[in-house]
């Protein structure tokens, strides 16, 4: 299964696949392609690490060869370690897993980058940025939750950009920090300001009729930081 090898030049939208149509996933694909959509995040939810059930690899696999996009995957899930290996299978080529799951994330985040794709951790918005600075170092990228997980269309917290400038001031420059949660027009702005680079996108993509007109607006804003 090939892997995208597509550079990340930010500012990165990231529409979050669990806001799609998959009555239509295909089509939903396509309109994403050709609305210039470098990047899809998807969002696994297992029940039990989060209140909701979304999908799982099986399904990322099964378009994983219908685009060339970079395909990131936010495990919000108990037990990554478990099931790592079936996202791997799927093609995925970034995979991030969240600190509260994995305490002690150093082996998981090795194990990722060993198999050649980019390790990520995600710290939801009560969590303390101290329990991810020891493990910066070996993250390809940092995700920050700006609302609670588990589901879609929550309202932005802003108090969360204090913890995205305290982790850029201490991120290699090579480390992406990304922010998922409430983010659109009226809120991206200040994501990118306090230093955001990667910004998953539901409601601002999907409820549009012209995906590449939102996507354009939004990196637009993202850009006039």
């Amino acid at each position: 299964m090939t892997i995208s090898t597509i550079s990340h030049h930010p500012p990165i939208i990231a529409p979050s696949m669990l806001k799609c149509d998959f009555g239509n996933l295909d089509r939903e694909i396509e309109r994403l392609d050709a609305a210039g959509a470098q990047w899809l995040h998807w969002d696994v939810m297992d029940g039990h690490f989060v209140p909701n059930l979304s999908y799982g690899a099986l399904v990322i696999e099964s378009v994983r060869a219908r685009t060339k996009s970079f395909f990131d995957a936010h495990l919000m899930i108990s037990d990554p370690e478990k099931y790592l290996d079936d996202y791997l299978k799927a093609g995925l080529d970034a995979i991030t897993f969240h600190i509260e799951a994995v305490p002690e994330p150093t082996e998981l985040l090795k194990r990722i980058r060993a198999a050649g794709r980019q390790a990520g951790l995600a710290i939801n918005p009560g969590t303390p940025v101290e329990w991810v600075e020891p493990y910066l170092a070996d993250c390809d990228l940092v995700l920050v939750m700006s609302v609670e997980p588990g589901f879609g269309g929550q309202k932005f917290m802003p108090q969360v950009l204090e913890k995205v400038k305290r982790l850029k001031s201490q991120l290699p420059a090579q480390t992406l920090l990304s922010i998922d949660g409430g983010i659109a027009a009226p809120t991206i702005a200040a994501a990118a300001a306090a230093g955001c680079q990667v910004f998953v996108a539901g409601s601002a993509v999907f409820d549009e009729p012209d995906y590449q007109s939102a996507i354009s607006h939004l990196r637009q804003l993202a850009s006039a930081k």
